[in-house]
């Protein structure tokens, strides 16, 4: 609804999950899938609103403190073990990828996703 107003190079970032790329554990299915979604509407952004100069990137955040997901709760030791730095991000982590996205030298990324994870992948 807001795409019509963007104006030229402006910026959509989409803030998805590192279980959209990894299911750690049982239960997770639906989640990962509505996190897996919002690369097919990233893609499909870029490719509608290129023209305009207007990017459309996916940040896909790994373990984060966060009110929601605190480093200090119980399951954080098991979950921050899923990580090669084995901790959480720190939210300016996050943060940092975002703003680079946000900014002047990000205007040829585009269509694609970034994944902030501490190595969940790896």
């Amino acid at each position: 609804a807001a795409a019509p107003h963007l104006p030229e190079g402006g910026r959509i970032i989409t803030i998805g999950s590192n279980t959209a790329v990894r299911v750690p554990f049982p239960g997770f299915a639906l989640y990962a899938m509505s996190k897996t979604a919002l690369l097919g509407l990233t893609k499909g952004l870029a490719r509608e609103l290129g023209p305009r100069g207007i990017t459309a990137t996916l940040v896909h955040p790994g373990p984060t403190d966060t009110d929601a997901n605190p480093a200090s709760s119980p399951q954080a030791p098991t979950v921050a073990a899923l990580t090669a730095l084995d901790r959480y991000a720190a939210p300016h982590e996050i943060a940092a990828t975002v703003a680079f996205l946000s900014g002047p030298d990000a205007t040829y990324l585009t269509g694609t996703e970034i994944t902030v994870d501490g190595g969940w992948g790896a």
